[in-house]
């Protein structure tokens, strides 16, 4: 599987070891007083949900990060469409470190398909349109890498990953600062003198400062929380020179009539903080 960049080995392993010490402590007591330390058991993950699964990649690791004897028999893929009764895989070793690993895994995997699934439900909705989703920074702390790549798998777009790799001016910044002239020329002289490359975003309440952004020359220009005629109105004014994002407030009855305006992107925070777990479990094979 291709991985995005910012998920490596390096800021995996430290989120899944912190994620056992939150979880087992000094010790699975429940596993470790009831189950034989020598049991060798079967255990597959079952879909009780439909939509799109996310997360296959991230138990496996999980699982092996545990015990690197577990074996995974893998019948479908992260991004795959699934229904309820399917089997996504099937983890068979010690009986012990299956049981241990359950919960992360189920709740690394819960989280992940449903964001991707409302992810994948909203690319849908904006099909045929110029329009791509973006997810936000509206996440869980110290779980946005792995939200994020949900949202890759379900096939929406990742936007600046956190607060470095990409200046946003929202109206807060330019309120402090004064203006948008002001704050765009600032971010600009400030990047030159620290030798960063980023792109600049501007954030915009009105069609005044669509223009003065526009005058700005930066490379987005945020509509945020505009009317529907407004927006449409700033689309063909800007006619292309810039790069254009919808926010405030998408949902998906409102999401295919804001891509009818022509926006280049849409944001929404809630394909990631308003996505419903979907529902798994991890049952014993029985023989």
């Amino acid at each position: 599987m291709n991985f995005p960049p910012y998920i490596t080995q390096e800021k995996l392993q430290p989120f899944i070891r912190q994620a056992f010490l939150e979880d087992v402590g000094d010790g699975d007591h429940s596993t470790l007083a009831s189950v034989p330390y020598d049991a060798i058991q079967e255990a597959e993950l079952k879909v009780k949900d439909n939509g799109i699964i996310a997360g296959i990649e991230l138990a496996k690791i999980i699982f092996d990060t545990f015990d690197p004897s577990l074996k995974i028999e893998q019948y479908i893929n992260d991004g795959d469409k699934v229904q309820f009764g399917d089997v996504a895989f099937k983890v068979k070793g010690s009986s012990q470190s299956i049981l241990t690993c359950e919960r992360l895994a189920l709740n690394c995997m819960q989280r992940m398909s449903g964001i991707a699934t409302y992810a994948h439900e909203m690319m849908e909705l904006v099909s045929g349109t110029n329009a791509k989703i973006l997810d936000t920074r509206k996440t869980t702390p110290n779980f946005r890498m792995i939200e994020k790549w949900a949202v890759k798998i379900g096939g929406a777009e990742n936007h600046r990953f956190g607060l470095y790799d990409m200046v946003m001016l929202k109206d807060n910044h330019v309120d402090f600062c004064g203006n948008i002239t002001k704050a765009v020329a600032q971010t600009k002289d400030y990047l030159s003198k620290h030798h960063l490359h980023l792109k600049i975003e501007v954030e915009t309440r009105n069609m005044d400062e669509v223009k003065e952004a526009l005058d700005a020359n930066v490379d987005f220009i945020m509509l945020d929380n505009f009317d529907l005629e407004t927006m449409k109105e700033a689309v063909q004014y800007i006619n292309g020179r810039i790069k254009t994002e919808a926010s405030g407030g998408i949902t998906k009855e409102s999401v295919r009539a804001i891509a009818e305006t022509g926006v280049d992107f849409i944001s929404s925070g809630a394909i990631i903080h308003s996505a419903p777990n979907f529902d798994l479990s991890l049952k014993a094979v029985k023989a």
